[in-house]
């Protein structure tokens, strides 16, 4: 798939909704309010900040690498890895929250956000053409 054709990819769509609400919620929440410079910081609310930008960034990069892959192994390489930085995105929120964030109702949206792309990611993964891989069914 072209990266002209990504934007109607609705997993590529969710990947992009992930990264803005994420982006909203580490600039809400951060201490230091300069988004490029969380990394530098000694607070553990903007490091995990970082990690959330970070993360949601490299997810719809994953998914445009998977979808040029010509290989069934370099897809489902970009699918685990995606599997992991959803799990670290949901851990990032459980992280925020036990930091003191009092506005969990924003976490909580992100939660959502979270599972509504999982849903979309599953479906996007079980397309991948069967190279007799039987270890997502």
């Amino acid at each position: 798939m072209s990266y002209n054709n990504l934007g109607t990819l609705p997993v590529y769509k969710k990947a992009l909704k992930l990264c803005q609400m994420s982006r909203e919620i580490a600039s809400y929440v951060s201490f230091n309010k300069d988004l490029l410079k969380l990394y530098q910081s000694n607070s553990l609310r903007d490091i995990i900040a970082d990690s959330l930008l970070t993360d949601t960034i490299l997810i719809p990069k994953k998914i445009a690498l998977a979808e040029s892959a010509d290989s069934h192994t370099e897809r489902m390489k970009s699918a685990t890895y995606i599997s992991i930085m959803i799990r670290n995105i949901s851990s990032y929120c459980n992280g925020l929250e036990n930091d003191g964030v009092k506005e969990k109702e924003y976490l909580n949206l992100l939660r959502q956000e979270i599972r509504s792309f999982r849903e979309s990611f599953k479906k996007w993964r079980s397309s991948f053409p069967d190279s007799g891989n039987s270890y997502w069914n």
